[in-house]
């Protein structure tokens, strides 16, 4: 039992660390991109945020010209230049926590629920069936056919493989691009619950027809979620880990040569993540893809639930006023 508390504990640290890595310089959302005439356009031109993420990528931002050099900015005699006690502090236990927090209540409402609930069925598996995910949460066509059980298609999407440094990245990963999507759809957060509905049931149906293991439907989720967020950004130069540039739209295939290179193994679930992806993308600006009106009507309605909802997401449209 001491050693089970220990190891919590340790998962739990190292959460807080890698998500206060991020948490210390919150993005803001890059610029919105709405569907207009069947095509995605940039409504702000202002991309200078710096999304970066445990599997590599961040925007190639050069921006040494935007810079305008004051005497004031070499006044080295300011008392505070060298304050190594504020500097201390940047780095205490209270801080940390306090930006984890911060980070958690900013994080859009369907992100946040879905990161949630995966991290409760991990930690439901860690203790109750020695770290390994829950079988009444696993996608199993027969007692979903038999017994009724309904629930395991959206619950297999929760895996992100047992409680460790590997759930760690994988979760920081689909938060990264999950919320990065949901807030590009603020102002009709419709359309992204369609993207997830629409993902979701494809490697549902897709897996299953290629007689696929749907073990790690959480972690192949994130590659539909990248293909997306690259068409988004199309021209977009990314700097992967430091070493070199590439364009957004790369993106995906980068990751899809790493798991081949890193797990030596065909990529065939990233692939299908990209084919699905692409399948999305193309819809969606084809006007094939439309959400249902009585969504939209629910969603804009007077019932108390819309209404909360409502809510969030004008917290969240206020960082894309100028």
């Amino acid at each position: 039992m001491h050693q089970m508390h220990k190891t919590l504990f340790m998962i739990a640290y190292a959460f807080v660390l890698l998500v206060a890595a991020s948490a210390r310089s919150i993005p803001q959302p890059p610029s919105f991109i709405r569907i207009q005439n069947n095509k995605l356009q940039l409504e702000d031109a202002r991309v200078s945020t710096v999304l970066s993420s445990i599997r590599g990528g961040a925007f190639d931002d050069d921006t040494d010209d935007d810079y305008d050099f004051d005497e004031s900015d070499f006044d080295f005699d300011d008392d505070d230049m060298f304050d190594f006690d504020a500097a201390e502090d940047d780095f205490g236990d209270d801080n940390t926590l306090t930006q984890i927090v911060e980070a958690y209540h900013k994080t859009p409402p369907l992100t946040k629920a879905y990161l949630t609930a995966s991290f409760g069925a991990a930690l439901l598996g860690y203790v109750s069936n020695k770290n390994d995910f829950p079988s009444i949460l696993q996608l199993d066509w027969k007692p979903i056919l038999t017994k009724l059980q309904i629930w395991r298609p959206l619950t297999a999407f929760l895996n992100f493989g047992p409680l460790g440094l590997g759930y760690l990245m994988t979760a920081h990963f689909v938060w990264t691009y999950m919320s990065t999507l949901e807030r590009l759809n603020h102002s009709n957060p419709y359309d992204f619950w369609l993207m997830m509905l629409f993902g979701s049931v494809m490697m549902v149906g897709g897996y299953t027809m290629l007689g696929l293991s749907p073990r790690f439907l959480g972690h192949n989720l994130s590659t539909f979620l990248v293909y997306v967020w690259s068409r988004y950004h199309e021209g977009l130069e990314v700097n992967m880990f430091e070493l070199f540039n590439t364009r957004a739209e790369l993106l995906p295939w980068f990751f899809l040569g790493q798991t081949f290179l890193l797990e030596g193994e065909v990529p065939i679930l990233d692939f299908l993540g990209i084919v699905f992806g692409h399948i999305y993308h193309h819809y969606k600006t084809t006007n094939v893809l439309r959400t249902p009106r009585f969504v939209i009507q629910w969603y804009n309605g007077d019932n108390k639930y819309a209404q909360m909802l409502r809510e969030k997401y004008k917290d969240i449209s206020s960082d894309f006023e100028m």
